[in-house]
C-alpha cells in the first residue's frame, strides 16, 4: 500500500469540477494519506476551506499568491488569521515572489505582501509554503529576515547552493514532477545532495504531471513516479522515500 502525502495541490481548481468527488475518493483508496490544498487568490481561500471540511485527509494552506498580491488588504488579512487559527488549516501559503510574468503586480508590492504574510506565520507559529519564480535572491533575503519561520520551498527550482542555504534556514524542499523530466538539470543534483529528511513530495495538481503523464492533468497518486525518481537518485527503495516524505509533511504541518 502506498503512503503518499501530497504537500502541495489545488483540488479546488476548475479542472477538477467534473469529477472532483470521485477522484478524491479514488485517491484515498489508492494510498494517498494526506493532501495540503493551497489557496492562492482570495476566492480559493473559501474553496479550500470547503475541501478541508468535506475530506478528513485534506488540510488547508491559506495565503495570497504573488500573482494576486493586489488582492491582499487588511480585511483579507483578518479573514486569513481567523481561518488559520482553525484545526484544518496548517500553513500560510501559497505566498512568495514571482518575477516571471510582466503582468504580475510590481516587485515592491509582492515583497510587501510576502513580508506581511511571513509576519502572520511568525505570530501564529505556522510554516509557510513559498512560491519562488525567478526571484531567488529576493526571496532568500526575506526568509532570512524571519528566522523564527520555517516552511517549504514549493517546486524547488534553485541551485544546490541555494538548496543548502534553504535547508540551513530550517526549510524543506518540495519535489515535483519536474524531477522526472529529461530536461531537468539542477533538480537531480539537488535531490542527490539534500538529505531525505528535508524533502517533500508535491504535485501542484492539476499542473506539472510527472513522466509518463507529462502534459496531462496531474493527481496525487502520480507522485509514485516522483518517489521512484528520488529513490533511484538516492539509492533508497520507493517505500522508504514515501514513508520519509509523508513523515516530513506531518512534522512540518504538526499533524
Amino acid at each position: 500500500m502506498n503512503n503518499i502525502f501530497d504537500s502541495h495541490a489545488h483540488y479546488d481548481d476548475e479542472q477538477f469540477d467534473e469529477d472532483r468527488e470521485e477522484l478524491l475518493i479514488e485517491l484515498k483508496k489508492s494510498g494517498v494519506v494526506g493532501i495540503l490544498n493551497m489557496s492562492s487568490d482570495y476566492k480559493s481561500i473559501e474553496t479550500t476551506r470547503i475541501l478541508t471540511e468535506t475530506y478528513p485527509f485534506i488540510y488547508g494552506a491559506c495565503g495570497i499568491h504573488p500573482e494576486n498580491a493586489d488582492e491582499y488588504n487588511e480585511s483579507v488579512k483578518a479573514e486569513m488569521i481567523e481561518l488559520l487559527k482553525g484545526e484544518r488549516f496548517r500553513a500560510v501559503g501559497e505566498i512568495g515572489l514571482d518575477y516571471y510574468w510582466e503582468s504580475n503586480p510590481p516587485k515592491e508590492i509582492q515583497k510587501k505582501v510576502m513580508r506581511d504574510q511571513m509576519e502572520i506565520a511568525k505570530t501564529l507559529g505556522m510554516p509557510v509554503i513559498l512560491h519562488d519564480r525567478d526571484a531567488h535572491g529576493d526571496i532568500l533575503q526575506i526568509v532570512r529576515e524571519f528566522p523564527e519561520v520555517t516552511g517549504v520551498f514549493h517546486s524547488f527550482s534553485g541551485s544546490v547552493e541555494m538548496a543548502r542555504e534553504a535547508v540551513a534556514l530550517g526549510y524543506y524542499l518540495g519535489i515535483s514532477g519536474v524531477a522526472t523530466f529529461k530536461n531537468a538539470r539542477k533538480l537531480p543534483e539537488v535531490i542527490k545532495e539534500i538529505p531525505l529528511d528535508r524533502l517533500l513530495l508535491e504535485t501542484d495538481a492539476p499542473y506539472m504531471a510527472p513522466v509518463p503523464y507529462r502534459g496531462k492533468r496531474n493527481r496525487s497518486d502520480y507522485l509514485i513516479h516522483v518517489a521512484e525518481k528520488i529513490a533511484e537518485l538516492k539509492g533508497n527503495n520507493v517505500e522508504e522515500v514515501l514513508e520519509a516524505t509523508a513523515d516530513n509533511a506531518r512534522r512540518l504541518l504538526g499533524i
